[in-house]
């Protein structure tokens, strides 16, 4: 991440550093990190400012406070891109920031499929763009379509074909059973298909814990990241989540049968708003979390008793 001995992945509030024991040795020191990100703003942003200042919070209670900022910040940019569709954009755009440390990942941002960082949407990198045309975020143009249903266009497939140097040929951005998109290791949410349960879980960054995939969040990304396509598994922002065609080939959000407590708090309102759209109003109250259970077997019996629209949909695997 443009600096030896440092490892960045996540973006906006859930960044995680870690600092190497070489690089302490060395005389790195918490200074260096603001020192890192005054002269890579300058390099990438240059042309719209003449001087920047940053400030390193380490004291609780002031990163708290700034958190809450900056995830006002957050939501207002996220508004921008609401009243948008992917059928009224010819052009998309690809992120390859992640890159250094997944070399075939390349994500590509349409209008209702935002970057799975979460830190980038559709405007965000048509900003991007403008002010560094050589830069990570390049327009992609469509083309024809593949196929519809699954989110798939020939001018995608060739642009990430060229972008990850020939590993990857294609993918589709609205599927997690069928060549779903590629993940880097940044994502702020990772889906799993639940065969039990006719289903699939997602789990944040932050939730800790076991999941009933088997796997907890650190152990899901080190398993699909690095830039491959991995059937069953899709990494994803959480603004996605509620987004009109996250999954949407294979169901869409009546497809999800389990997330952790946080996240569904998080997301409450757009959720709600989105299942009373799709006419399934109670559809967060059908949703298991670990107050119900950690395996399929144990929120099985709350699906049922719920009558959980995913258990009487067509089989997501098969």
């Amino acid at each position: 991440n443009y600096a030896q001995g440092l490892m960045h992945i996540g973006q906006r509030d859930i960044a995680w550093l870690r600092v190497s024991r070489s690089a302490v040795g060395k005389g790195f020191k918490l200074e260096h990190i603001g020192a890192l990100l005054h002269a890579k703003l300058h390099q990438d942003f240059g042309r719209i400012f003449d001087k920047l200042q940053v400030k390193i919070y380490t004291e609780e209670d002031k990163v708290k406070e700034i958190v809450e900022k900056a995830k006002a910040v957050y939501s207002a940019r996220d508004v921008r891109i609401e009243g948008m569709t992917d059928e009224t954009s010819d052009i998309y755009y690809s992120c390859t920031l992640c890159q250094s440390f997944a070399p075939s990942h390349v994500c590509v941002i349409s209008p209702e499929r935002t970057g799975l960082c979460g830190s980038y949407n559709w405007m965000d990198c048509k900003a991007s763009y403008e002010i560094n045309p050589t830069g990570p975020n390049q327009p992609v143009s469509k083309g024809e379509v593949v196929d519809t249903k699954l989110g798939q266009w020939r001018g995608v497939n060739e642009f990430i074909y060229k972008a990850s140097r020939g590993k990857i040929d294609h993918y589709n951005l609205y599927s997690i059973v069928s060549a779903p998109m590629t993940t880097c290791g940044c994502c702020e949410c990772i889906a799993a298909v639940l065969p039990l349960c006719n289903g699939v879980m997602t789990v944040n960054r932050e939730y800790m814990e076991m999941t009933p995939c088997g796997m907890k969040f650190t152990t899901l990304a080190g398993t699909i990241g690095g830039g491959v396509s991995t059937p069953g598994f899709i990494g994803h922002g959480k603004y996605n989540t509620t987004q009109r065609k996250f999954i949407i080939g294979d169901g869409g959000i009546r497809r999800i049968v389990w997330m952790p407590k946080m996240l569904k708090e998080e997301i409450a309102e757009r959720l709600k708003a989105r299942a009373e759209e799709i006419g399934t109003p109670d559809l967060m109250d059908m949703i298991a979390d670990e107050t119900i259970g950690s395996t399929e077997e144990e929120i099985l019996p709350f699906l049922q008793e719920k009558g959980h629209p995913a258990l009487t949909m067509e089989p997501i695997i098969g």
